[in-house]
């Protein structure tokens, strides 16, 4: 019997089984499902085609690397929810620190859109979207959860780990600060 048989049983797997390979299969198919939603998730969040297709792809293949690790397959979506939240928030970090360093004068969220973003989104929609990227960062979020994502205050609160009465605050904050920079037309 060869080493890779006996590490097999001492893992609990039946020799001969390839080790990820129900990972692969169960990420595969969360990833065909729902990829899309979230590049579009995080490109509300980044304004950038390039760096949400990056951070969704990293957030499935931790996905994959953590889910033997996973106590409940069931949460695999939200776990990638949160991976992606937390993916845009480390890209505008740094993109943040690049831009004092360049000494940017604008940021990438307020740049002019490429046109496959134009295209993507209707002309109805970009005044609504110009306003969500000027929010703060905590109720751009919570907006997303809640009115793009449709998830509720705790699958929110979870998601962007806050207590359920901050998604409450940031959203209401949020629908606040957006009314009035449409009536203002400051978006």
């Amino acid at each position: 019997m060869d080493t890779l048989d006996t590490d097999a049983r001492a893992r609990g797997r039946p020799p001969g089984e390839v080790p990820g390979a129900d990972a692969a299969s169960a990420v595969t198919a969360l990833y065909e499902q729902h990829a899309v939603s979230m590049i579009r998730i995080a490109l509300i969040m980044l304004a950038d085609r390039t760096a949400a297709e990056d951070v969704v792809q990293d957030a499935f293949f931790g996905l994959y690397r953590r889910w033997a690790r996973l106590k409940d397959t069931g949460s695999a979506l939200t776990y990638v929810r949160s991976a992606v939240l937390n993916g845009c928030r480390d890209a505008l970090r740094e993109r943040a620190r690049r831009d004092r360093r360049d000494h940017a004068a604008a940021t990438a969220w307020q740049a002019y859109p490429s046109a496959e973003a134009i295209a993507l989104i209707g002309e109805d929609h970009q005044r609504i979207l110009a306003g969500v990227r000027l929010l703060p960062g905590r109720q751009r979020e919570a907006l997303v959860c809640r009115f793009y994502l449709g998830l509720s205050e705790e699958e929110t609160a979870r998601a962007m780990g806050i207590s359920k009465g901050t998604v409450k605050s940031a959203t209401s904050r949020a629908v606040s600060a957006l009314r009035r920079m449409l009536m203002e037309g400051k978006c």
